[in-house]
C-alpha cells in the first residue's frame, strides 16, 4: 500500500521525475551496477516522509539504505525539493489563488531525539531536544514558508527570516505581493520589537495579547497545518534527521504533498477533467 494516495502520489512524482538532471556515468570502463531507478528512491523517501522510519527498516533488495541516503542528498544539493515546493505553490495559485493578505506565523516544537543542527532543550519537554519550526501560511493555510531552529529559541527572532519566505512570490503571475498584508500572530509575539518590525515591513498586524484568554482568530489555520506536519508526516513529528537541509528537504516534501491534496479537493468542485473520480477524495 502506498505511503499516500495515489491522487497525490502520481503528480507529485511526475513534477520531480521533470526536475532530475540526466544522470552521468562516470566509471572509466562503464562498469558500475545498475542503477536504482529514480522512481522507486523517491517512492521510499515518501515512505520514510509519512512514516517516520530508519532508512535501514524502510531499505529492502530493491534499494539500501546507503543509496537512499546518497540520492538524498545528491537531489537536495540540486534544489530538488524546493524547486517541487515552488511549483506546488505556483500552481495552486494559479488555479485556485493564494490568500497573502493575510498570513499567519506560529512556532511549532517536536522531538528531536537525535540531536543535531536544529537540536535544543525542549521547555515544554522537560528539557529534552527538540527542534522548533517557524511555519508560515496563506489565509487558507496553505504552507508558504518555513524555518527551522532548536526547541530553545524564542519565536520572536525568527519572524523575520519566516516572513522574508514571501520574497518568492515577488514576481507570482506578473502579480506580485499585494499592497498591504496582514500578519496575525499569537501571544508570544506580542512584544514591541515585533511590532517595530511589521512598521519596518510595511505590514499590519493582529496579535494576541498577553495574558488574556486564548484569542484564535483567523490565526486558527495556521495550527492545523502544524497538526497536517505532525499527525501526515512522522518524520516531522519526531525529527531524526541531525542536518537542518534534510529537515528542509523533508518539510518541502510534505509541503508539496498538502499542497496537492488541497488543490485536488478543491478542484473537484470547481474544475472538470475526464479522469476525475467518481467520488471526492
Amino acid at each position: 500500500m502506498p505511503a499516500l494516495p495515489s491522487f497525490i502520489i502520481e503528480p507529485l512524482w511526475d513534477q520531480f521525475a521533470a526536475l532530475i538532471p540526466e544522470h552521468i556515468e562516470t566509471h572509466p570502463l562503464g562498469c558500475h551496477r545498475p542503477r536504482i531507478a529514480d522512481r522507486i528512491v523517491f517512492d521510499k523517501l515518501v515512505q520514510i516522509a509519512v512514516l517516520g522510519a530508519a532508512y535501514d527498516r524502510i531499505a529492502d533488495t530493491t534499494c539500501s539504505a546507503t543509496t537512499l541516503r546518497r540520492r538524498r542528498d545528491a537531489w537536495i544539493s540540486a534544489g530538488l525539493f524546493e524547486r517541487l515546493e515552488q511549483l506546488a505553490l505556483e500552481a495552486y495559485d494559479q488555479i485556485v489563488g493564494l490568500d497573502l493578505d493575510d498570513i499567519s506565523v506560529d512556532g511549532c516544537i517536536v522531538k528531536a531525539p537525535c540531536g543535531g543542527e536544529a537540536a535544543g532543550k525542549s521547555p515544554v519537554d522537560r528539557g529534552k531536544q527538540g527542534t522548533k519550526r517557524s511555519l508560515m501560511t496563506d489565509g487558507a493555510g496553505i504552507p508558504i514558508g518555513c524555518v527551522v531552529t532548536s526547541a530553545n529559541r524564542h519565536d520572536s527572532p525568527f519572524l523575520r527570516p519566516t516572513l522574508a519566505k514571501l520574497g518568492r512570490f515577488e514576481t507570482r503571475l506578473g502579480v506580485g505581493l499585494p499592497e498591504t498584508i496582514t500578519v496575525h500572530l499569537d501571544a508570544g509575539y506580542d512584544s514591541l520589537a515585533t511590532r517595530e518590525l511589521l512598521d519596518e515591513l510595511g505590514c499590519q498586524s493582529v496579535i494576541s495579547k498577553k495574558g488574556t484568554p486564548l484569542q484564535a482568530g483567523t490565526r486558527w489555520v495556521v495550527e492545523r497545518t502544524n497538526s497536517w506536519h505532525n499527525r501526515g508526516f512522522k518524520k516531522l513529528h519526531i525529527c531524526t534527521e541531525r542536518r537542518i537541509r534534510v529537515i528542509e528537504a523533508f518539510i518541502a516534501l510534505a509541503n508539496a504533498a498538502i499542497i496537492i491534496r488541497r488543490l485536488v479537493r478543491i478542484a473537484w468542485t470547481t474544475h472538470r477533467w475526464n479522469t476525475r473520480p467518481a467520488r471526492r477524495p
